[in-house]
């Protein structure tokens, strides 16, 4: 049991020892025994227990109810003691054993009713309908109590249980997004091998009667084989993380750069009007580097024509000398519907970071979105 209920149940036996012991030295003394010794021991055997009433609340309500007894037996003033043991009562019809509450209701009605019985002058229907209905009512809200924390429980193991399956399906989309991107750096490889193998050849062709062929072939070789080792390498990364994928899909030619008009017209024709920008002097891409800039612009537009609503779209297009940047703003409000996942952002990180570049994106101002990313020539 936590150190805190412990004290809070501490702190509520002090406080009903104090209460009850006031509510005796107001005892009629024409019907009961005042108050003395013997009265302040029961008393006390009764209220002190309380601090234990969530540990063991059928032992503190079944002994409560036999000092109870005992005290109004020795003439003492019934009422005294009720208040006490309808907390013994409530606590034990929500967190105590079944059997508990059902036991406190038939002690409670039979020394309520008994105290009735050997008071003179008091009306039997009365006492009868006060010992029924008290310990009844009690025992429903405890029942009550019982009920909603069993909900609560139960709602918390449900949205533990959502978590984890949020946190797994991240993990798979994850995945597959990795499989999917290592997919398409193996066509990059297998371009890069092909080039290779046609220069390879044509260098050996050449070897004796055109020297000069022969060397540039073989510099193509080279820088060709270079790339192919760079991608190849990253693909064996994301695999190592990923998993098996599914058989291959039917291959389109790989986008780039060059892409990105046909991909702003397509975009403006489906209702986003698209601004596209190219600054800085145009330098030859690696594949794979040139495939991320595209898929970013890609992404960054569906996820505007998707959630942005009536809106424009700006795609800016940078290459500075250590690097290409690029940046997709929209000026739109998010419309009513999904808000989505965020699995392509997510894509789009891992893309980035593959190349050792950065990515940011994110709300700007109270309008629009942003996406910016940057990736280091090789």
């Amino acid at each position: 049991m936590p150190a805190l209920p412990l004290f809070a149940d501490g702190a509520l036996a002090v406080a009903m020892s104090a209460i009850s012991l006031l509510l005796a030295r107001e005892t009629p003394v024409e019907q009961w025994t005042p108050l003395d010794g013997w009265s302040v021991l029961l008393i006390l055997a009764v209220t002190v227990p309380l601090a234990l009433r969530r540990r063991a609340p059928g032992v503190v309500l079944v002994w409560g109810h036999v000092v109870w007894f005992g005290y109004v037996s020795l003439g003492y003033w019934p009422v005294v003691i009720a208040y006490p043991l309808l907390i013994a009562l409530y606590t034990a019809a929500a967190v105590g054993p079944r059997w508990t509450a059902p036991t406190g209701v038939v002690l409670g009605t039979a020394v309520w009713i008994y105290g009735g019985w050997v008071t003179p002058g008091s009306s039997i229907a009365s006492v009868i309908g006060q010992g029924l209905a008290i310990p009844l009512v009690v025992w429903w809200i405890g029942h009550g109590a019982r009920q909603l924390e069993v909900t609560n429980r139960r709602l918390a193991d449900a949205t533990e249980e959502l978590r984890r399956g949020q946190a797994d399906l991240a993990r798979r989309v994850l995945v597959d997004e990795r499989v999917r991107i290592a997919r398409e750096l193996h066509d990059v490889v297998a371009h890069h091998m092909s080039v290779i193998s046609v220069q390879a050849g044509l260098a050996r062709y050449v070897l004796r009667s055109d020297p000069d062929t022969a060397h540039g072939a073989l510099d193509a070789v080279l820088t060709t084989s270079t790339e192919a080792l760079d991608e190849l390498r990253r693909m064996l990364g994301l695999l190592r993380l990923g998993r098996e994928a599914d058989e291959a899909d039917i291959r389109q030619p790989l986008p780039g750069l060059e892409g990105l008009p046909d991909l702003t017209a397509r975009v403006a024709g489906a209702g986003l009007p698209v601004t596209l920008t190219v600054e800085g002097t145009s330098r030859p891409l690696p594949p794979g580097i040139a495939l991320t800039a595209y898929r970013i612009v890609q992404e960054s537009l569906t996820n505007a024509i998707k959630h942005a609503g009536p809106a424009r779209a700006t795609v800016l297009v940078r290459f500075s000398s250590s690097g290409l940047a690029i940046t997709v703003t929209d000026d739109g409000v998010p419309a009513g519907g999904s808000p989505g996942t965020g699995h392509g952002l997510v894509g789009l990180r891992e893309r980035v970071a593959l190349y050792g570049g950065t990515f940011d994106a994110g709300p700007q101002g109270t309008d629009g979105f942003r996406v910016s990313a940057t990736l280091p020539y090789p």
